[in-house]
């Protein structure tokens, strides 16, 4: 039975997980995070600020956030974990709450990529109930010397879960972290995939999003790169789900429009703070593995499948994988498009 009192582990304390720890946190949830010791030391010493896409802003100070840097301190009272870690890292945090988590526990999934819910049942143990999510929005975080470490949404979206009762959906709810039920999941997922191959572009263009949207150039490399990944998805039957209320099939449309028309037709689109940048934009600047392989190399996989043809796609996953671990550089869009694939 899952209340107010119930302990909720946050498993992979990045952007994305101190933000929406951070809210129910600051609603005063019964929260722990799963942290690496540099953030444990950052949270610890200044505590944690987040960010609404409004502006409002909630301090949670040191004293009421519980920290663990470890896995068994962190799961051995878990009632709910919120997985957010890399998808890269999946089946390693499923082993580790296998080992430390009662099988009760409800685990969750609220990251990029479509099979991560498969991974976490595949090692977890009868027992546990794992469900899918979708977390749609932005966050960006910020590591300051002497104050709070930042954590800001800076795009719109309501995190969606395969909650069928709806029970757990309303009991995540709180002020800046609105959860909802979505009867179709990996309608859901498929959506959201197709949003995230803007992620590698955004990467790639070293721009901030709202930028990198009002050009047209990269719009039409994202939208080619949509029609690619449509075309995979129909010869597999997958059916994506609308996204922020439009068709996918509409939405290679609207980006190929002039600006003066795209500003107008997609303005909730570009509703983003200007601060926004893509997680894999992130990973970059950090020399870190990207998800490339859980997001373009889904559709690279599937088209493989099928003998769809998708090159655009395959040049856009051999330039991430030879940004990896480099420094940060800008790439134009007719680079791309000219890449080996």
């Amino acid at each position: 039975m899952i209340s107010d009192d119930s302990r909720i582990v946050i498993a992979g304390a990045g952007s994305i997980g101190c933000y929406v720890g951070g809210c129910l946190a600051a609603a005063g949830r019964d929260v722990i995070f799963l942290v690496r010791p540099r953030v444990e030391a950052a949270l610890r010493q200044n505590g944690l600020k987040i960010v609404d896409l409004d502006g409002t802003e909630k301090l949670v100070p040191p004293e009421r956030l519980a920290l663990a840097v470890d896995p068994a301190a962190a799961f051995e009272q878990a009632d709910i974990i919120l997985v957010a870690v890399k998808s890269g890292a999946t089946e390693e945090i499923a082993k580790l709450i296998a080992r430390h988590a009662p099988s009760t526990a409800i685990v969750i999934s609220l990251q990029n990529g479509i099979n991560n819910a498969r991974v976490l049942h595949r090692n977890l143990p009868t027992g546990f109930t794992v469900i899918s999510g979708m977390v749609p929005f932005n966050v960006v975080q910020s590591e300051t010397d002497g104050a709070a470490l930042i954590v800001r949404r800076t795009t719109e979206g309501t995190v969606l879960i395969d909650d069928k009762p709806g029970d757990l959906a309303d009991e995540l709810s709180v002020q800046g972290l609105d959860v909802r039920h979505s009867p179709d999941m990996q309608g859901v997922l498929w959506g959201k995939l197709l949003m995230n191959l803007n992620n590698a572009a955004n990467a790639l263009s070293n721009l901030p999003l709202a930028k990198q949207l009002a050009d047209r150039n990269w719009r039409l490399l994202l939208a080619d790169q949509m029609i690619e990944g449509l075309n995979v998805m129909k010869a597999h039957g997958i059916v994506p789900s609308k996204i922020q209320g439009v068709s996918p099939g509409l939405l290679p449309w609207i980006l190929r429009l002039p600006n003066f028309l795209f500003r107008i037709v997609a303005k909730k689109m570009l509703n983003i703070d200007p601060r926004a940048r893509s997680s894999m934009w992130e990973d970059l600047s950090r020399g870190r593995p990207t998800e490339i392989d859980y997001l373009q190399g889904e559709i690279v996989r599937l088209a493989g499948e099928k003998n769809v043809a998708i090159p655009l796609t395959q040049k856009v996953v051999g330039c991430v994988k030879q940004a990896e671990g480099k420094p940060l550089r800008s790439h134009s869009v007719e680079e791309i498009r000219t890449a080996r694939a």
